[in-house]
């Protein structure tokens, strides 16, 4: 299995910077929601990650970006109708935790229901 690689340094090397080193490495859009700073909600998710790194955490911030000290851990992220549970991987770097908790799913039509018309009922025999 190849070993993963973030802008050509190893993820070991990547815990290793400080959060202005990493953000230089990320595309513009990230790096200037982290030039302007974390939001209230954004410092107090991360610093309850600093504390209790093992712990299942919720959130409703889904602009919080996946910064490397977040790999590892177990989160939930609120879709509008429930918390979408899910492992945060070293691939997920500089993404927003919102991609991975989706707020629609797929539509799947089946047979018409209550309420249907005579003619929205009516399936040919084959």
């Amino acid at each position: 299995m190849a070993k993963f690689e973030f802008r050509g340094k190893s993820f070991e090397e990547i815990q290793k910077l400080n959060l202005e080193e990493f953000s230089n490495m990320l595309k513009s859009r990230q790096r200037r929601s982290l030039k302007r700073g974390m939001s209230d909600r954004q410092k107090k998710l991360l610093g309850k990650i600093r504390k209790n790194p093992k712990k299942f955490h919720r959130t409703r911030d889904r602009e919080m970006l996946i910064l490397p000290e977040m790999v590892g851990i177990r989160i939930g992220v609120y879709n509008g109708k429930e918390y979408i549970t899910f492992d945060i991987k070293p691939e997920m770097l500089g993404h927003r935790l919102g991609e991975f908790s989706q707020t629609r799913k797929q539509v799947k039509h089946s047979s018409p229901g209550f309420g249907a018309t005579r003619s929205s009922k009516f399936v040919p025999l084959k």
